[in-house]
């Protein structure tokens, strides 16, 4: 309802040319940086909207990732006897090989005697060779010198 009193008509024109002139200013002071932040906001909202993009990618692998450490756990849980049980033989077998055959002094003498003889069976073996290799040396020595002679 308009009013006819002409001081309340005064009242409102003033208003409205206040209102006016202080959203012209407000516009004129805020109108260059909130260009920058709607372009501001926009790359935000793209760089929201790749985030949750990546997001959801995440949580499908996280999923995947949950199924199968439910599946490797239970795995897991199905073959703790088995190794539990293999251990156990394991320990048996130890058992038996650590066990020393039962000997007397005499059979000790025996095997320590024929050790003995190895070693020196051995260390025969290797004089031999040593020899057989230094008389290898000398005869290509000889054979070189020979074949120098010949070309000469």
């Amino acid at each position: 309802m308009i009013s006819t009193n002409p001081l309340a008509m005064l009242r409102a024109r003033l208003g409205d040319r206040l209102a006016r002139l202080v959203d012209y200013r407000v516009g004129e002071l805020t109108r260059g940086r909130l260009d920058e932040h709607a372009e501001r906001i926009t790359e935000q909202e793209h760089c929201t909207v790749d985030h949750r993009r990546r997001l959801d990618a995440l949580e499908s692998g996280l999923d995947k990732v949950r199924g199968d450490l439910l599946w490797t756990t239970g795995e897991v849980q199905r073959l703790i006897p088995h190794v539990a049980a293999q251990e156990a033989q394991l320990e048996d077998l130890r058992e038996r090989i650590a066990l020393t055959p039962p000997g007397d002094d005499k059979q000790a003498a025996e095997a320590r005697t024929l050790i003995e003889e190895i070693q020196r069976q051995h260390a025969q073996i290797r004089v031999r060779l040593s020899g057989i290799a230094r008389y290898e040396d000398r005869l290509r020595a000889l054979e070189e010198r020979a074949a120098e002679t010949a070309r000469d």
